[in-house]
């Protein structure tokens, strides 16, 4: 089962500790630019044969080469430290795309995703709460797919975990139902995407509202151009920088509802929320001002962007690697079932106010 993963905390390790990671580190770069090579290969054999192939990205190539790798061969366990980190190159990969965008994007588009992320909560926890007691679920199993459906996935499901003291099997259901409908995003939202011609900025905002998973939303995004990628990511950190206040108002609902003391002490929730909140949104923000005030030259904003697709390369092969497949259909059919209907209904939502506001939203 795929977890989120980080490199070890400083103080924490040491160089064996270091040393160990470095085979799985490899492991991803090897995959990674494997589907890269993939892609360029495609590409030249189609110029130079004369045949219009379709031009599928690296990330796809690499998320198959994972898969294909994980679930056919098996990861020895000699890689899986360093597999693990994918999760902490997804948020650097994020940092650096900061470079990318000026302060005035952020704000301008950001309120257009802060609207949007505000209904994205409400709903999603809404109907996956309706659904979860038709189907007969348990409530805090309930609770988790409600989390992870309107924020972002496995991260918030684990940051949810003990803020509501669910158990380890309801926290797996969770997961792997959130996992099984981010691998299906992968194929469905760029195909939906070309089919209803959406513009690079439209699809990759539906992209980074309507998907759970980060990785999941960059590579969808990531999947249909450039471009989307980068507004796919904007959403996405939009909706992840919510995890502090859903999580907390999930944990003093359940405090209430089990009958323990609810501290309204606010350097008490303070501290709270600053634990939930995903840092790496600092990043991206910090970054994203030092451009606005040209701190960056055009050549020094084009490596910070290649250095977010050699982030993104290893983010990629290690959800490949990590995604088990027959894990994921042992999970039972509730929780599927439940997750699959508020996915499509987010999405198929969140689609249709896309569709309405774009011909609005500036290129």
């Amino acid at each position: 089962m795929a977890t989120v993963a980080q490199l070890p905390a400083r103080g924490s390790g040491s160089v064996g500790q270091f040393f160990a990671l470095l085979p799985g580190i490899a492991l991803l770069a090897v995959i990674g630019y494997a589907g890269k090579l993939t892609e360029l290969a495609i590409a030249s054999f189609g110029k130079s044969h004369h045949i219009a192939l379709p031009n599928i990205e690296y990330v796809l190539w690499a998320i198959v080469y994972g898969l294909l790798i994980g679930n056919l061969i098996g990861l020895p366990a000699i890689f899986k430290p360093g597999v693990d980190t994918y999760d902490f190159w997804l948020k650097l990969g994020i940092v650096f795309e900061g470079a990318r965008f000026l302060l005035g994007d952020v704000f301008r588009l950001g309120l257009t995703t802060l609207l949007f992320t505000a209904f994205v909560l409400f709903f999603s926890i809404i109907f996956m709460t309706w659904c979860g007691r038709y189907f007969g679920l348990s409530p805090k199993l309930t609770s988790l797919l409600a989390i992870g459906s309107s924020i972002c996935g496995v991260s918030a499901i684990i940051a949810a975990k003990g803020a509501i003291d669910a158990e380890d099997d309801d926290v797996s259901y969770a997961i792997g139902a959130i996992l099984a409908l981010g691998a299906f995003s992968l194929i469905a939202f760029p195909f939906i995407g070309h089919l209803l011609h959406m513009s690079d900025q439209a699809y990759g905002l539906w992209a980074g509202l309507a998907v759970d998973n980060t990785a999941e939303a960059t590579a969808a995004g990531a999947l249909y151009s450039d471009v989307a990628a980068k507004f796919a990511i904007l959403a996405k950190t939009t909706r992840n920088a919510t995890i502090g206040f859903v999580v907390l108002g999930y944990a003093i609902y359940w405090a209430r509802k089990s009958g323990k003391e609810v501290t309204g002490d606010f350097a008490h929730n303070a501290n709270f929320l600053w634990q939930k909140f995903p840092k790496f949104v600092l990043g991206f923000l910090l970054l994203s001002l030092l451009a606005t005030l040209n701190v960056f030259s055009a050549a020094e904003i084009k490596d910070l962007a290649n250095l977010s697709r050699w982030a993104f390369l290893l983010t990629f092969a290690g959800v490949g690697l990590r995604t088990n497949i027959r894990q994921l259909t042992r999970q039972g059919w509730k929780p599927l079932l439940v997750g699959a209907l508020g996915e499509f209904a987010i999405a198929g939502v969140t689609l249709a106010l896309i569709l309405l506001v774009a011909p609005h939203l500036n290129p």
